[in-house]
């Protein structure tokens, strides 16, 4: 059997160390592979990805009015370049986590060895976790999150981020990295980066930071949850290293103040957190609004002292708008105030309200300028039931009183109610409606049928702002453009919708204190020491109180009220909206005050008499051609004879426990009735004049008014139960 020679020595060595550097090779491309990092971002590319979580809210001035968060899954200001931090806090992160940052290569390999000399001799417990990870290593975690999970800190995953920590330093300048990690850093609670960290933390911009921010920066950069004990230590040790304080006491109260959450953001002066809400709604949007924030801040005062003055008993919330007649420019636009608010999240200028008596200026401006009604016309102010669609409506004044013959001057300033459902009635609540929607009310999505008589009081519901624009619209004879948020907004042209000469009439109506005397007082909240028009309201069940009002430069609109729909508690309109509109009013025009508008050409002025009322004569303006001398009442001869009760739909119950002969109802007839005579379901009652009464009997009746002639004058239906 034929023997093999052993290979020679030198074989065997080759062969052997061929085998070595193929298995070396093999590991080494393992390793490679294994500890191969994520490809890191350019810095421009990071850049431009970033977005806060903010936007920001400015007036026409550019100043800061408020911010808004938009983005809830990190809380992070705008990127702050690094020229926009305070040397002070630079030079304390890096003495304190990288202390070579500006020479080394993205690795720090004399700190690596010094880390494992420590870890050699006296275990892990012995030093600093974040000993040997620099700048950019953890900048690497920042922009790839799988280089820094819970869990990966075996050796392979440190090589994956010191090799990602090299390309990042080959490709980004030192300034570029530096500026990144300020921005992306994990700071206290969801807070990222020093922009957001500076505002929450210290109330300061970056660049406003001192020595002591800057230590107690530093200080959480280790553990952002750590506590005031442990952070107080950390600022102190960081303070000391860069030649700092040597008392560490100071520090030590910093820490615990910025732990405990007490320090309030400055910066965010919170002045529009409802518009806010309303007009920012992407993450790093700015908008640069029409709000004049001196005056934004006038009617926050304004409002807050007033309603702190109520009592929160008595009222909680309100609203005030401010607009610039010229341009319809938002000035002020104040959604509420906080306080004892209930509801402090709901925007009250946006919120839409009964209108009680604010819409009747429209409504006799509609009756002026169809020349149906002049000021000096006589309407009467006196009990009226009305059939409806849904029942008899039955309005009442305020005070549940009657005037008797008024004229629509007196009726307008004086805020009655009855005067306004009968001029109504001459107008048309379809027409009524339509005029309101022109006007820009277009929360009166129905038909007039719909809203019905009680239209004439105030029962549809509005938004402040529509309230304020379209009194503008009367500021500015009758021309309606909408109002502006923001400088970009678009502008249309101007539509005449009132006309001129009636927009003055109801102007000079809602300016003359004299005239709603009765009512306010000669001197209430809306008399100011210029010229001014004003209108005040009060919705069913004392729910809103209005203000609504204009000067020639200035319309000003003030709602008080309870958000949650609760009643108010003994707040009328000359306490509860009113003052607080003429604190706006006098801040606006201190040391200019307003002036009267001037006359269109077609409106003339009278001198006028009005017997048979209680009012003086006086001086009345009129649509030109539209002018008396005298102004009365009409007398009942000249009236339209017709049935005034039993009202039309009337529903009558029989009480079993008194007689039925003792159970009458009576008949009122208006107007000259002599000769007309009453039927009664086709029987002949008898005279229209004399008083006649019914017997009823259950079931459904009509009841016919007939001239001498026999012909049917007015007719009337009611029901017996």
């Amino acid at each position: 059997m034929a023997m093999t020679a052993p290979a020679p020595p030198q074989r065997r060595w080759f062969d052997a160390f061929a085998w070595a550097a193929l298995a070396l090779l093999i590991l080494t491309t393992a390793a490679h592979l294994a500890t191969k990092p994520p490809a890191m971002p350019a810095y421009e590319d990071v850049r431009a990805d970033w977005k806060p979580s903010e936007a920001w809210l400015y007036d026409r001035d550019g100043r800061l009015l408020d911010s808004e968060r938009v983005d809830f899954e990190r809380r992070r200001m705008a990127w702050v370049p690094l020229a926009d931090i305070a040397p002070a806090v630079r030079s304390a992160v890096v003495a304190s986590e990288d202390k070579r940052y500006w020479s080394h290569g993205g690795v720090d390999w004399l700190a690596i060895a010094s880390a494992a000399r420590t870890r050699l001799n006296w275990g892990e417990t012995g030093g600093r976790s974040r000993g040997a990870s620099t700048l950019p290593m953890q900048l690497a975690g920042f922009l790839a999150p799988d280089l820094a999970l819970p869990g990966q800190r075996g050796w392979l995953a440190k090589i994956r981020q010191m090799r990602a920590a090299q390309a990042l330093a080959s490709d980004w300048s030192r300034e570029q990295m530096l500026e990144a990690y300020f921005n992306l850093v994990p700071l206290r609670g969801e807070t990222q980066g020093i922009g957001a960290g500076a505002r929450a933390l210290f109330g300061k911009k970056p660049a406003d930071m001192d020595r002591t921010d800057a230590a107690l920066f530093a200080g959480l950069l280790p553990n952002p949850a750590a506590g005031a004990e442990t952070l107080g230590i950390r600022a102190c040790r960081v303070a000391q290293g860069s030649g700092g304080a040597k008392d560490c006491g100071p520090i030590r109260a910093a820490a615990a103040t910025l732990v405990s959450g007490e320090r309030i953001a400055e910066l965010d002066p919170a002045l529009a957190p409802h518009l806010a809400v309303r007009l920012l709604d992407k993450p790093g949007k700015r908008v640069t609004t029409t709000i004049d924030r001196r005056i934004q801040e006038a009617a926050i005062v304004a409002l807050r002292r007033q309603l702190s003055g109520l009592g929160a008993d008595r009222v909680r919330d309100g609203a005030v708008v401010v607009l610039d007649n010229e341009t319809g420019d938002v000035l002020a636009y104040v959604g509420g105030v906080g306080l004892k608010s209930t509801a402090a999240q709901v925007d009250g200028a946006n919120a839409r309200r009964q209108a009680g008596s604010t819409l009747k200026p429209h409504l006799y401006a509609q009756v002026i300028e169809h020349k149906w009604l002049t000021a000096a016309s006589i309407l009467d102010d006196s009990p009226v039931q009305l059939d409806t669609a849904s029942g008899l409506y039955v309005p009442k004044n305020y005070d549940h009183s009657f005037k008797g013959p008024v004229s629509v001057r007196h009726a307008l300033a004086s805020s009655l109610n009855v005067p306004a459902v009968r001029a109504l009635v001459i107008d048309d609540v379809q027409q009524f409606r339509d005029r309101l929607w022109a006007l820009g009310y277009h929360g009166l999505v129905e038909d007039g049928e719909y809203y019905g008589f009680s239209l004439a009081l105030g029962s549809a519901e509005v938004s402040l702002v529509e309230q304020a624009n379209a009194f503008r619209a009367l500021a500015n004879a009758g021309r309606w453009t909408p109002v502006r948020f923001s400088a970009s907004d678009k502008g249309e042209a101007a539509r005449q919708v009132v006309n001129p000469a009636a927009a003055f009439i109801v102007g000079d109506i809602l300016a003359d204190a004299s005239a709603r005397t009765d009512a306010f007082g000669a001197d209430s909240a809306l008399r100011l020491p210029f010229w001014a028009a004003a209108k005040t309201g009060t919705s069913k069940g004392m729910r809103d109180n209005w203000c609504i009002g204009y000067s020639d430069r200035f319309t000003v609109a003030v709602w008080v009220g309870n958000l949650e729909g609760d009643s108010m508690r003994a707040v009328s309109g000359t306490s509860g909206a009113a003052p607080v509109w003429r604190d706006v009013m006098l801040a606006l025009h201190a040391g200019s005050p307003g002036k009267p508008p001037a006359m269109p050409a077609d409106v003339e002025a009278k001198q006028i008499a009005l017997p048979g009322t209680r009012e003086p004569p006086r001086r009345e303006y009129f649509i030109r051609g539209t002018g008396q001398a005298e102004m009365a009442a009409a007398p009942a001869a000249a009236r339209r004879p017709r049935i005034t009760s039993p009202v039309s739909g009337s529903v009558y119950a029989l009480d079993p426990d008194i007689p039925l002969d003792r159970q009458r109802l009576g008949v009122a007839v208006s107007g000259e009735v002599t000769g007309y005579r009453l039927i009664l379901d086709k029987t002949m009652l008898g005279d229209a004049d004399a008083g006649q009464q019914i017997l009823p009997r259950p079931g459904s009746h009509i009841l016919t008014l007939v001239d001498p002639g026999g012909r049917t004058v007015d007719r009337i239906r009611f029901t017996v139960r």
